[in-house]
């Protein structure tokens, strides 16, 4: 089936053309979801495929510019096979889950319609064969995302928050261009064994591998909301639900990931570049993770956890560990999109997003609760749950390849995903409101929910099969049995960590959920009084280190200092250069037509003085003999 992979991103794009000029005379529902189940069952039929033969790659000439050829095509190799099942199956889920969500949208079409356009790109994305066509693809997920994020456009905060994703990914898409022109100006070619192969026979200069590839890496950083642009992902969450949960668990933020991972040979010629992934994602994993100890909104914490988790997929992937961030790539994209739909599922009953107004959901939400906590475990890394394994690889590889400082952050960011997951458990499912109350101020009275409000089947099919994958995906790298290793890198060992490794992450998970209970559910620790204690701490993880406030004075002040400036110039020197040249030559022309009267008499007096001036200077001069 591998020579018909092509059909797979075209299933989705035909979904947006078709709903777009024609949606309002269509089911959207059965129209994008119908579509995109043939593309994910193309892509199951593919990776079956691509299990028991090698890699395929079809291509043609695209472009001829002198001796240079780029071509145009399409690969299937161990990964991308991976990655066009998890992309198509979660967004499949999302398209279905939507049907209930959406509900009653006057532009529902339009919905589906985006939701088929970014996944084509995503598709796209994956099946690339060369860094030219990656790049296209690349900036039509930014187009999808930037049109998802504002979906309700009537919403001030909407338009913002789609401005400032498009915004800030262009930054670091920057910086792959420059990367990828370096790369064909070194190489001659765009297409990835090519590069590969230039830069593993040592042809290129180091110091340039090393520049090339933390420039590729900006635009990774961009994409998958890595320090310092990470500030645009948890804003995104003013879109709908569904699309938090497609963006932000298998797609547009692992599109970062999924680069770093495809360019994994340029980056292991360069340790400068692969320990700068390492800090970058290490640093990231325990800032975000902070940040997510005291956020009141549900879909935020959800999104600093996932900006924490792309920091542990690139802290493992900078430490050596390619399988260890592919791996957590995979089961986030399972117990993330699983949270985000169960997170929209509360929503939908509550009204709400502040967790500080819920509490007690978990008998009136039967099926919701259970598949939360089944997220919340395995991003926890609780034991036999899939985000246990892909973690527990991450550490080893970071001990085993790394820097043990880095290795103790990590550890330390699994403590705090731990906790600050369950004291979202709690405060939404349990005795999280009645131990919030004394904290809420006379606007924030408790939400009232049904007993039965419950989302529908269409709503919790999708969370279900989530919550199987959640669990079961682990077992595709258990330690006894490392499938995952011996497919994508075949012939390499599995390297196994010290015990003691896998037992301090369990007991760090262990210990975050338990403080977690003792805080929010039971009461036994007062929080208000350790707010008091600490309070410009709880300030600035609260107002989240002040890093937008911190761009408001520097890059977005200095940037409109230096417009104004630019206009200053503009319009007192520019302007009035061009207007006093237009001036004169107005002026000039206008007294030119003074002279020219329509008079013989005057032309010819005129030309009698011109005649005599040029005759006196002739004589005065010397005439022709001087």
């Amino acid at each position: 089936m591998m020579p018909y992979a092509w059909l797979i991103p075209l299933f989705p794009l035909a979904s947006f053309l078709i709903l777009l000029f024609a949606g309002r005379r269509l089911n959207s529902f059965l129209t994008g979801t119908g579509l995109l189940l043939l593309s994910f069952l193309l892509s199951v039929m593919v990776l079956a495929d691509r299990l028991q033969h090698g890699t395929f790659k079809a291509e043609a000439v695209w472009l001829s510019i002198g001796d240079v050829q780029v071509t145009a095509g399409f690969e299937i190799t161990q990964l991308n096979a991976l990655m066009l099942l998890t992309v198509s199956l979660v967004s499949l889920l999302v398209h279905v889950y939507s049907k209930t969500y959406m509900a009653g949208d006057k532009r529902l079409h339009v919905f589906y319609a985006y939701l088929g356009l970014f996944t084509f790109a995503m598709l796209g994305l994956v099946m690339t064969q060369n860094l030219l066509q990656l790049y296209i693809f690349w900036e039509l997920v930014g187009l999808g995302s930037f049109l998802l994020i504002g979906f309700y456009f009537s919403k001030e905060a909407a338009k913002k928050a789609a401005h400032k994703a498009f915004i800030m990914t262009r930054i670091g898409d920057i910086g792959l261009l420059v990367g990828m022109l370096l790369l064909f100006a070194y190489t001659g070619s765009f297409e990835y064994d090519a590069i590969f192969q230039t830069v593993g026979s040592g042809l290129i200069p180091d110091s340039t591998v090393t520049v090339i590839a933390l420039l590729i890496f900006a635009g990774a950083v961009g994409k998958s909301g890595q320090f310092p642009l990470h500030t645009w992902l948890p804003d995104a969450m003013e879109g709908p639900t569904p699309v938090s949960a497609l963006i932000h668990a298998a797609t547009m933020v692992a599109a970062g990931v999924y680069l770093t991972a495809l360019m994994y040979p340029l980056f292991e010629a360069s340790a400068a570049a692969m320990q700068t992934v390492a800090v970058i994602g290490g640093f990231t994993a325990i800032f975000a993770a902070s940040i997510g100890l005291v956020q009141n909104d549900i879909k935020r914490v959800l999104a600093y956890s996932t900006v924490s988790q792309l920091g542990y997929m690139m802290l493992a992937l900078g430490s050596g560990g390619y399988i260890a961030g592919i791996f957590h790539l995979l089961t986030h994209a399972f117990f993330k999109a699983l949270l985000f739909l169960a997170a929209g599922s509360v929503i939908h009953a509550a009204h709400t997003q502040d967790i500080r107004k819920m509490g007690g959901l978990w008998k009136k939400l039967p099926w919701t609760g259970p598949l939360f906590l089944t997220g919340a475990l395995s991003i926890s890394g609780f034991p036999l749950f899939s985000g246990f394994f892909s973690k527990d690889e991450i550490l080893a590889s970071v001990w085993l390849h790394g820097n043990p400082v880095l290795f103790w952050l990590a550890v330390a960011a699994a403590f705090f995903t731990a906790f600050y997951m369950f004291r979202l458990f709690f405060m939404v499912f349990g005795r999280g409101a009645d131990q919030a109350a004394a904290s809420l101020s006379t606007d924030l009275q408790p939400a009232e929910v049904r007993s039965n409000a419950e989302s529908g089947p269409f709503m919790i099919a999708p969370m279900a099969v989530l919550g199987i994958l959640a669990v079961a995906a682990g077992g595709l790298n258990v330690p006894w049995s490392p499938f995952l290793t011996e497919w994508l890198l075949p012939g390499e060992a599995h390297e196994a960590a010290p015990v003691w490794v896998m037992a301090a992450a369990v007991t760090v998970s262990l210990a975050g959920i338990f403080l977690a209970f003792a805080v929010y559910e039971k009461g036994w620790i007062n929080k208000a009084a350790i707010v008091r204690k600490m309070p410009m701490i709880h300030q600035a993880l609260l107002k989240k280190y002040f890093i937008d406030e911190i761009y408001q004075m520097t890059i977005l002040a200095g940037t409109r200092a230096i417009a104004f400036l630019c206009q200053m110039v503009e319009r007192f020197f520019v302007e009035t250069l061009v207007k006093g040249t237009a001036a004169f030559v107005q002026g000039l022309g206008t007294a030119s037509s003074r002279l020219q009267t329509g008079q013989a008499q005057t032309y010819a007096a005129a030309a009698f003085i011109g005649l005599a001036l040029i005759a006196a200077v002739f004589m005065l001069t010397g005439g022709m003999s001087g």
